[in-house]
């Protein structure tokens, strides 16, 4: 098997030929366990897009999820500043843990940034329109159509605000909300930008 690039970057040799490995879930950031790689171990993940580890235990490579079938698929793989640690960002089909666990630490893997989650998703509809998406319809219709959606579902807002209906007032917020990050992807913009202003305000 051929040695990548990242896998001749890393100083191996520190760890007596194994480095750990954090892994992390590529979409809520959260930290899901911590194994170690061999340069062959690394080479296979690379290599298959889901995620090998050295057993220290019994001196082998093991595939995170081959008798489970929770794999951890491969999304980017970064090193640390001493070329002595790998960070790995993955999807993981299931629980992580053999305790059943989504992770290894017992805490549960939910998305703490799910606004930056669904921008993302957002972005992908602009920039990969699928024809069943309502999101890429929206694109496809134009900036003016997506503004007017925006004001519709303002003015429904402030309606709803006047009333005590929690349940239609928050699902009105929710479509303003997700209505203004299409808006944003429209312009190319983003929430950090509107962050930045407001930090800036603050100041």
């Amino acid at each position: 098997m051929n040695e990548s690039p990242i896998t001749k970057q890393l100083d191996f040799e520190k760890g007596g030929g194994i480095l750990p490995a954090i892994i992390q879930d590529s979409d809520t950031r959260q930290v899901l366990m911590l194994g170690y790689m061999n340069r062959e171990a690394l080479n296979k993940t690379l290599a298959e897009g889901r995620v090998t580890f050295y057993s220290r235990s019994k001196e082998r490579l093991w595939t995170k999820g081959k008798t489970s079938g929770n794999y951890l698929t491969i999304k980017e793989i970064k090193i640390d500043c001493d070329n002595d640690t790998i960070l790995v960002q993955a999807s993981p089909a299931g629980p992580v843990c053999h305790t059943g666990s989504d992770t290894c630490f017992d805490e549960t893997n939910e998305n703490q940034h799910f606004l930056q989650h669904l921008e993302r998703v957002i972005q992908q509809r602009r920039d990969e329109p699928s024809g069943e998406s309502y999101t890429s319809s929206l694109f496809r219709k134009g900036i003016n159509k997506v503004a007017q959606k925006v004001g519709e579902e303002a003015v429904e807002l402030v309606i709803e605000a006047k009333d005590d209906n929690d349940d239609l007032f928050l699902g009105e917020a929710a479509d303003l909300m997700y209505h203004y990050l299409v808006l944003l992807a429209a312009k190319g913009k983003t929430l950090k930008d509107v962050i930045q202003v407001l930090e800036s305000r603050h100041k």
